[in-house]
Parts: C-alpha cells; sequence; structure tokens
C-alpha cells in the first residue's frame, strides 16, 4: 500500500474566487489524506462549506475549529476508515485536527496543524505540547508550521524581509529561530522531505498568491514529520508547483508518498 499524503494552507478559505481552483489542484492530485490549514469559514452553517470540498473530492473531513476563525482539517479517502479522530485548540493558537485509520503496518494518525505565525516562542512550546501529545510509533505531524528548520543557513533570506515579518523568525539572541522543528526533532520526529532526498522544498510564496509577509525572501514553512519507522518509508517528496498552485494560495502544497508494505 502506497499512501499519498498532502498538506496545504490554502489562504483564508480560497476566498476571493480561488476555492475552485484549490479543489481542481486537489482532484486532480488525488491524495489519500489531505492536511489543509487555514479553512477561513468553512465550520459556517454547520460546516456547510467543508461538506461540500470534501463532497467533490470524494472525501471525508474531520474539522478543528479555530479561536481566530482558521480551522484546520484532516480530509480521508476511501477505503480508509477512520478509528478514531481528535480537535485540539485550546492549547493552540489555531487549531489541531487528528485521525486514526487502519493499515497493513498499524493503526496511522494523522495531525493537520497551523502553529502560531507571530511568536517563535509561543510556535516553541505549541510543537512540543504537540508532539508529546501524539507520540504513537506510526504518527505523522504535518501543516503549516510557520517555523524554520535547524539544518540550514537562513539568515541571507530573512535579510530580505521587512523587519516587522523578520521578527517573526528570530530568536531572543536575534538569530534564526528554529526550536519548533527542533522541539519535535528532540521528540523523536522526522523531517520527511530531508530523509525522502527532495530538492527546492520552499514552499512560500507562490508566483501569483500573494504573501507580502514572505516578500521575495523563499522559505520552507510546510513539513511533513513522521516518526522514524514511518519516515524510513518515505518514497518520494515534492512541493506540487504549476496550474493552480502558483495562485490558488500564497503557499505550495507539498506532498509525500509513503510504501507501508515494503520490508524494511
Amino acid at each position: 500500500m502506497t499512501l499519498r499524503l498532502l498538506t496545504w494552507n490554502i489562504k483564508t478559505g480560497g476566498s476571493g474566487g480561488r476555492l475552485d481552483a484549490i479543489v481542481a489542484l486537489l482532484a486532480r492530485e488525488r491524495p489519500d489524506i489531505a492536511a489543509l490549514q487555514e479553512l477561513r469559514d468553512f465550520q459556517r452553517h454547520d460546516g456547510q462549506r467543508m461538506r461540500e470540498v470534501a463532497a467533490a473530492l470524494g472525501m471525508t473531513a474531520f474539522l478543528a475549529r479555530s479561536a481566530f476563525g482558521q480551522p484546520v482539517a484532516v480530509l480521508v479517502r476511501p477505503p480508509l476508515t477512520v478509528t478514531r479522530r481528535s480537535a485540539v485548540r485550546w492549547r493552540l493558537h489555531h487549531a489541531a485536527s487528528a485521525v486514526t485509520v487502519p493499515t497493513s503496518e498499524g493503526p496511522l494518525t494523522v495531525v493537520s496543524t497551523h502553529l502560531n505565525p507571530f511568536s517563535p516562542y509561543r510556535r516553541f512550546r505549541e510543537a512540543r505540547w504537540l508532539a508529546h501529545r501524539y507520540r504513537g510509533p506510526l504518527t505523522v505531524i504535518t501543516g503549516d508550521l510557520n517555523s524554520l528548520d535547524p539544518h540550514t543557513a537562513h539568515t541571507e533570506r530573512l535579510a530580505r524581509l521587512p523587519e516587522l515579518y523578520r521578527r517573526r523568525h528570530l530568536g531572543p539572541d536575534g538569530h534564526p529561530d528554529t526550536r519548533a522543528i527542533a522541539a519535535f526533532a528532540a521528540a523523536g520526529f522526522t523531517d520527511v522531505w530531508r530523509t525522502a532526498g527532495g530538492t527546492d522544498g520552499l514552499t512560500v510564496p507562490t508566483t501569483r498568491g500573494g504573501g507580502r509577509e514572505f516578500s521575495n525572501a523563499g522559505m520552507r514553512l510546510d513539513y511533513v514529520l513522521a516518526r522514524p519507522q514511518l519516515a524510513a518509508r518515505a518514497e518520494a517528496a515534492r512541493v506540487v508547483r504549476g496550474d493552480e498552485a502558483e495562485w490558488a494560495s500564497d503557499h505550495y502544497p507539498l506532498a509525500v508518498e509513503l510504501d507501508l508494505t515494503a520490508p524494511r
């Protein structure tokens, strides 16, 4: 079984006529599991918009509401079935939605989340808490983590940002803040992009989707993090570019494939 997983911050719920393009891209990519963030207004009218998007994709959606109006969700494509689900918002700036599906290797838990966009310290606390809460051997934490990875030189890129936005990515010592991703690593999570040998992993900004807070810096803020047992099964990782991906959001989708059948 090869499981296709995609994560995407769709920018304020696809407002301004972008939602049809978002659905078209997702329909073409056909992920088995999709983690979506910034689903503004998807919770209104008892989740009507979420249900409509899920129906158009032939998937089942599990939405987690956000105190700041930016819900997140996990969508699951049959024949996968969900045996457990949970939603968290009280510990997070936005929210987290988690589902567990049975696989040939055991129960797989996928968490879609969106970490604090403003405060590096609060991002770090959110990351540490999520890593502690979801720590099963077959767990994926994915989404817009608004975080810099500790393996990359960021100073030159951050220098291109206006000071207001640069501060969002600096630690108390004035250096690039990577504590959130480091906290996941310390808790035993692996950056699947690195293990799968991905290249050009910058997920913001898109060419025509806005994103002034990213300026022309180019940053990798969207991640798929997995326990080592699962990360070792990553066959491919790519940033989805071209066509609707260039303007439907300010973030590019990130897609990975996990081989859950090959012996390791």
